[in-house]
C-alpha cells in the first residue's frame, strides 16, 4: 500500500466533526438503530481473507490488516485461517464476480439486484458491538482502485461506515483521491477505539465526551504519521 503523506494538525472541531460524519450513518443502508449508534468491535476482530482474485492479492490485504493494531490503539485484530472462525470476512475478487457475491453471499438475497458501488462493506452491529462485517474488494480494475478499496472498506468494516464529500482529508469520501490510511482517518479510528467510546452510544452521548477523547488521542498521535506499508 502506498505510504500516507503526513497531514497537517487538525483542530478539535475538525476531528469531532469528522468523527460524527463517519461514525454515524452509513453509505449504502440506513437501518435506523444501527445508523444512529456507535459501531465498533468490542472484542477481537477476527478476519478471514477470501482471495478469489487469482492474482495473489490476499497477501496485500493481510499486510494491511496486521499493521492496524499498531496504528489504532484499543483495536484487537487477528487474521484467521478458517472462515468459520471469522467475524470479519474480506472478499477479494474480479468485477465479473462482484454482483453475484454481494447478492448471494453478503446479503443472501438471490432475488435482489442490490449490488452498489465499486466496492462495498456491510456491518451488522448491536449494542454489544459489531457482530459481523463483510468487505468486498475488486482487484482487477487497476492498482489505485484496489488500494483505495482495500483501505476504505477494511477501515469502514471496523465501524466508521459513512462517507462524506466534505471530508477532504479522509478516505471516507468518494470524491477524494486518497488511497491509503490517512492521518485524519487514523485520528478518527483512534477516537472510535478509545475505551470511553462504547458500542451503541448515541450522538448526544458521544458529543459529551469527544472533547476529552480527541485531546487524549491528539496527544498520543502528535508528531506521528501513518506508517508505510
Amino acid at each position: 500500500m502506498a505510504p500516507a503523506t503526513p497531514g497537517r494538525a487538525f483542530t478539535d472541531a475538525e476531528l469531532i466533526d469528522g468523527f460524527v460524519r463517519t461514525v454515524f450513518g452509513a453509505e449504502y443502508w440506513n437501518f435506523g438503530w444501527q445508523a444512529s449508534r456507535v459501531k465498533k468491535f468490542a472484542g477481537p476482530a477476527r478476519v478471514y481473507v477470501d482471495d478469489r482474485s487469482g492474482a495473489g492479492r490476499g497477501a496485500d490485504a493481510i499486510r494491511f490488516l496486521v499493521s492496524l493494531p499498531a496504528l489504532i490503539d484499543g483495536l484487537e485484530l487477528e487474521v484467521v485461517a478458517e472462515p468459520s472462525e471469522a467475524n470479519f470476512r474480506v472478499y477479494i475478487l474480479s468485477r465479473a464476480n462482484y454482483r453475484q457475491v454481494v447478492i448471494n453471499e453478503i446479503y443472501n438475497r438471490p432475488a435482489s439486484s442490490f449490488a452498489p458501488g465499486n466496492c462495498l462493506v456491510r456491518v451488522v452491529s448491536t449494542g454489544n458491538g459489531i457482530e459481523r462485517a463483510d468487505a468486498v474488494i475488486v482487484a482487477d480494475e487497476g492498482e489505485f482502485r484496489f488500494q483505495r478499496c482495500l483501505a476504505e472498506e477494511i477501515l469502514q468494516g471496523l465501524g466508521p461506515t459513512n462517507d462524506d464529500r466534505r471530508l477532504s482529508a479522509s478516505i471516507f469520501n468518494d470524491s477524494s483521491r486518497h488511497a491509503s490510511f490517512t492521518d485524519f482517518d487514523r485520528h478518527i479510528l483512534n477516537m472510535l477505539y478509545h475505551p470511553a467510546i462504547l458500542p451503541g452510544m448515541t450522538r448526544v452521548e458521544v458529543r459529551r465526551i469527544l472533547p476529552s477523547v480527541v485531546a487524549e488521542v491528539r496527544g498520543r498521535l502528535l508528531g506521528t504519521s501513518v506508517s508505510k506499508h
